[in-house]
């Protein structure tokens, strides 16, 4: 029986009503011939053959154009761990801008359990129905693990949308707010607010695309990360070390001092005086949604440019721009990964589709933007292809 805490004529629940998903048949069934190719006896022979040579599977079922959003519900939006079933509207979500973005099928699994080892055997055992799988709001840091080791035992692209997904269109909107500006990405001076599975990942794809990674520095609640910091975990010790060369020490405001670029990926709150500190010119990127780590307003008091993780304000890093066209891209070139340089290609591609038209409140396309995942799945086809991965 429906929860009487719910408004039932909220329009939200409205359009919630019965799910965003369903299956369709893409063959007719009108005849007796139609279920004889499509069902018993035709199937078989599809089946002996797939037996006999199992990458047909890809040609003759719709493992070629089908991913799996898995998530264990720890890491929901701004919720928190809610749990698999509270979960599943997002997951329904993420299937249906697959499909609509990026013409690709998606299937929510929300699993009921957050034990790691679980949650790695039981994607492995469900791996032969999809052609990828899309690893959605499980917590740091059990989500590097379970990414790591699923990329490690898959024949077939794990992504955890995000980590990467965030870090494509952060580097995308960080080239394009760098060549308004005049800047190259080796100069600049950059501050990454939070350290977890967005911030790791950010970290790594702008060193990746082309920032000095001496020159990043990242905080995480307690302050900056260095190596000589005590109690760091394993990712944020290896962060430490190949970050931050000067060893700046401190609290945010104390990282923001003369910087060039921050980047909020915390949801914690940074003082108006900290970017205030910040070099002449800068970029602030404050992605915490719904509430930004600094206002877009009080940040554009201080800086040229200004991103968010928001709808209602200009320059929304949406990871819509990315995760459709890179699969996309991946399932096109039967890839058996996703590499580090399939996504800088994720972000140049997703950063061309406005480089002609920039201006500071246009750095990156709107999510809507039919352009962006046709691009991008070419993109990254085309280093598939270049790195070796693709089986096609």
């Amino acid at each position: 029986m429906p929860s009487s805490s719910v408004d039932h004529s909220d329009p939200v629940f409205e359009l919630h009503r019965g799910g965003k998903l369903a299956v369709a048949s893409t063959v007719p069934l009108t005849s007796r011939e139609d279920l004889s190719l499509a069902y018993t006896p035709g199937v078989a022979k599809v089946c002996e053959a797939i037996a006999a040579d199992p990458e047909l599977v890809d040609d003759y079922t719709w493992v070629s154009h089908t991913v799996a959003v898995v998530t264990d519900g720890s890491a929901v939006l701004g919720l928190g761990n809610i749990g698999p079933r509270a979960a599943m509207p997002v997951m329904e979500g993420k299937a249906v801008l697959f499909k609509q973005f990026g013409g690709v099928d998606a299937v929510p699994i929300c699993l009921d359990t957050q034990d790691v080892d679980q949650i790695v055997a039981t994607v492995v055992a469900l791996a032969p129905s999809f052609g990828g799988i899309n690893l959605e709001d499980i917590s740091a840091p059990r989500c590097f693990e379970i990414e790591r080791r699923l990329d490690e035992l898959l024949p077939i692209p794990v992504f955890h949308d995000d980590q990467h997904g965030t870090a494509i269109v952060v580097l995308a909107a960080l080239r394009n707010a760098a060549t308004l500006l005049n800047r190259k990405l080796g100069d600049l001076r950059v501050v990454v607010s939070g350290a977890g599975a967005a911030g790791v990942a950010v970290t790594r794809m702008l060193a990746a695309g082309g920032v000095n990674p001496g020159e990043i520095v990242v905080c995480d609640s307690r302050g900056v990360l260095h190596p000589d910091r005590e109690g760091l975990t394993p990712v944020k010790a290896e962060l430490a070390e190949f970050t931050n060369a000067a060893r700046c020490q401190g609290g945010i405001t104390d990282a923001l001092r003369g910087a060039d670029v921050l980047i909020g990926v915390s949801g914690g709150q940074i003082p108006e005086q900290a970017v205030a500190g910040m070099a002449p010119g800068g970029i602030v990127f404050a992605l915490a949604n719904p509430t930004p780590e600094v206002h877009p307003d009080v940040a554009g008091r201080h800086v040229a440019v200004v991103a968010t993780g928001r709808s209602d304000f200009p320059n929304q890093i949406n990871n819509v721009l990315a995760f459709p066209g890179i699969f996309r891209g991946a399932l096109d070139a039967r890839a058996t990964r996703i590499t580090d340089n399939m996504k800088v290609a994720a972000a140049d591609a997703i950063a061309s589709v406005v480089a002609e038209n920039l201006t500071a409140d246009a750095i990156v396309p709107s999510p809507l933007d039919p352009r962006v995942a046709p691009a991008v799945a070419e993109a990254v086809l085309d280093a598939a292809r270049r790195d070796g991965v693709a089986r096609a």
